[in-house]
């Protein structure tokens, strides 16, 4: 079965949230550590190489890249930039942080954030700070663990179960977890009906 490749249309990048065009359509952000593989899960969700660019140099993202999906309901699809490390200076990665900061706080229809989180590793400083970050601001999220084709079964089962007991040291309640991979396009069906669904939510509360 060949897989279905979405109506993408790119709108554009904005360095400042405030340029941003004032959608009345749901939004989906996508976010994670610099090199978290995020542009690869973007294509492969999409199925179009060509939506995110990819690389190995962690930082490639460098403003808010907003693309609409229209199907019924239209959707858009958003590329934050990455956090953490990246090869340039301290300064540019703060206004990295502020821009993001800036858009979950800010943007009224932002609907789920997609947090990536690269399974093969425990769990981050940054990552489990930007986690409370979300919950204290009552912004919904979905973790999102990427690379799960790196690990064999047995090892692909042991660190979701430790990241699992990591995370209900600090939270009453596991938030929803997607495990994916873009080489084998694991996980890819899930989020898209985790899409679809809110939309649907969405489309009612819109009525």
């Amino acid at each position: 079965m060949l897989k279905e490749t979405l109506p993408v249309e790119y709108i554009g990048s904005y360095k400042d949230v405030s340029d941003c065009p004032d959608l009345d359509f749901p939004e989906y952000c996508f976010i994670g550590r610099s090199n978290v593989g995020k542009s690869s899960i973007i294509n492969c969700i999409t199925g179009n190489k060509e939506i995110a660019r990819t690389s190995k140099k962690p930082g490639k993202t460098q403003s808010i890249n907003l693309f609409k999906v229209s199907e019924e309901p239209i959707w858009y699809l958003v590329d934050l930039p990455g956090y953490g490390y990246a090869q340039t200076s301290k300064s540019t990665r703060r206004k990295w942080s502020e821009l993001i900061d800036q858009y979950i706080l800010n943007r009224k229809n932002l609907m789920c954030t997609f947090l990536l989180l690269d399974i093969r590793h425990k769990q981050q400083e940054n990552d489990r700070l930007f986690m409370q970050q979300l919950g204290e601001n009552n912004i919904p999220f979905c973790i999102i663990f990427t690379k799960a084709d790196k690990l064999k079964p047995a090892e692909l089962e042991k660190s979701l179960d430790a990241y699992k007991t990591e995370i209900l040291k600090e939270w009453e309640f596991l938030p929803q977890i997607i495990v994916t991979s873009s080489v084998t396009e694991m996980g890819r069906q899930e989020i898209l009906d985790l899409i679809k669904q809110t939309n649907h939510t969405y489309a009612n509360y819109a009525q």
